[in-house]
């Protein structure tokens, strides 16, 4: 009897030896069945009911927000994902394969859920899935990739670039509804964040300011499904956008509300302030590339543009117009000037020919010589000429003094102009200024709270 019981020792020894001498993965590989091709791993949902739903776990970090796009309203940037769910068929006990505790498999041998991104712009270059999923042994199953994507995002543009931006990214499944998949995250809003603010990479203009995550269940085709957003909230960095926009169209009102204290009888007036309108036109433009056409409500930066834009050309046409009053006025004093040196002229001629009528009048003088009486008629017709031309002079001498009262009147009309528009033009810049202030700075405490 011992030589027996010593004989089933052994026996039991060698098979425990030969049991335990592989640890290799093989053994386990063996166990599954996955050094073959098994369909039921790979095309099936790995659930030994199928009424029990699989619950997929999806966690997403932002790397860096490569390009902001507002005229085609696309976001692109750099993500990390880790997904996770439960293959009731994969499971065993670390102790029996020498406590091997996680198994490195091919994609192609197990069963993926298709996950995809519905506001998803970019092509499939862009994305890098690992070849491999990490299996432990509860069963629960990991996968990563790594994406550049572009998506799709209405941006609302009505405070740039003091803008905050709230761009959804919205996970679901395409073949499965909410009996067959749910989807959720391993880790919370708060946690993803954080990690997403340390490992960001490059951010460009553009600085993340959160990440939330919301799931619902939606309707579809008469079958309801499972989606989980995330919803990316970044802020633009305005200062590129203060100096090279705002303060410049700012530099340029001043300058237009200073070119009043020019003096309009140089020229120079006109030409400045035309200047300083095709300078704002420049930046209009600069503008313009920036901005989408589609956006329903201007920007207030638009708004701001438009009204330094149309308070300059005013100040344009106002300039215009005192300017053709000042050289209505030069010209009425120049014809009057003209007309007092004709009437002086028609006075020092006229003078000798009253003194000579003086003389006829008081009687005949004799005359030295004889004439004919032929020669008298023409004598008469000289008088009468010289009559006729100090009438005239003395109508004109009474324009002169006509044409002095208009020339003021012009030079008066420009004065008030001037000085009535610069009033207007000063309070209006003031108004506005102040109330563009309080509007930004407003909107901007309350998008940022």
């Amino acid at each position: 009897m011992a030589a027996l019981r010593t004989l089933a020792l052994l026996a039991l020894t060698c098979v425990s030896s030969s049991q335990t001498s592989d640890c290799s993965y093989s053994v386990l590989l063996e166990h599954f069945n996955l050094t073959e091709t098994n369909a039921l791993l790979e095309m099936a949902r790995p659930v030994k009911n199928w009424t029990a739903s699989t619950l997929v776990q999806l966690d997403m970090l932002v790397y860096g927000i490569l390009k902001v796009d507002e005229k085609s309203q696309t976001v692109t940037a750099h993500i990390w994902l880790n997904i996770r769910w439960t293959n009731e068929f994969l499971t065993w006990n670390p102790s029996d394969f020498c406590g091997i505790d996680s198994l490195t498999i091919p994609r192609s041998k197990v069963w993926i859920p298709d996950i995809s991104i519905q506001e998803d712009a970019s092509d499939t270059g862009t994305v890098q899935k690992s070849p491999f999923v990490t299996v432990s042994p509860s069963g629960t199953m990991s996968v990563e990739a790594r994406q550049r994507l572009t998506y799709t995002c209405q941006f609302n543009l009505n405070l740039f670039p003091f803008d905050t931006q709230n761009c959804n990214i919205t996970y679901w499944s395409m073949s499965g509804n909410v009996r067959s998949i749910m989807l959720g995250t391993v880790n919370n809003k708060t946690t993803l964040s954080f990690i997403s603010e340390r490992i960001m990479i490059t951010q460009g203009e553009w600085k993340l300011k959160s990440l939330d995550i919301s799931q619902e269940i939606v309707p579809y085709d008469g079958e309801h499904e499972s989606e989980l957003i995330y919803m990316v909230s970044f802020e633009r960095k305005p200062m590129l956008y203060v100096i090279n926009l705002i303060f410049p169209l700012f530099y340029l009102l001043v300058l237009d509300l200073a070119s009043f204290f020019i003096n309009e009888a140089r020229g120079e007036k006109l030409s400045f302030k035309v200047t300083v309108l095709l300078s704002i036109s420049l930046l209009l433009l600069i503008l313009q590339d920036m901005l989408p056409s589609t956006e329903e409500n201007l920007p207030m930066i638009a708004i701001y543009f438009i009204a330094v834009f149309a308070l300059v050309g005013l100040s344009v046409l106002e300039v215009m117009l005192v300017s053709f009053l000042v050289d209505l006025e030069s010209q009425c004093s120049e014809e009057a000037r003209s007309s007092e040196d004709v009437r002086v002229d028609v006075q020092l001629e006229a003078e000798p020919s009253a003194e000579a009528a003086g003389v006829e009048e008081k009687g005949p003088v004799k005359p030295e010589k004889s004439y004919r009486p032929s020669d008298r008629p023409g004598d008469r017709d000289l008088l009468k000429l010289i009559l006729d031309e100090v009438k005239a002079a003395r109508q004109r001498a009474g324009k002169p003094d006509r044409d002095k009262g208009k020339s003021r009147c012009y030079r008066k009309l420009a004065y008030t102009i001037d000085i009535v528009y610069f009033v207007f033009y000063f309070l209006t810049v003031v108004i506005f200024g102040w109330i563009m202030y309080v509007k930004w700075i407003k909107q901007v405490i309350l998008f940022s709270g």
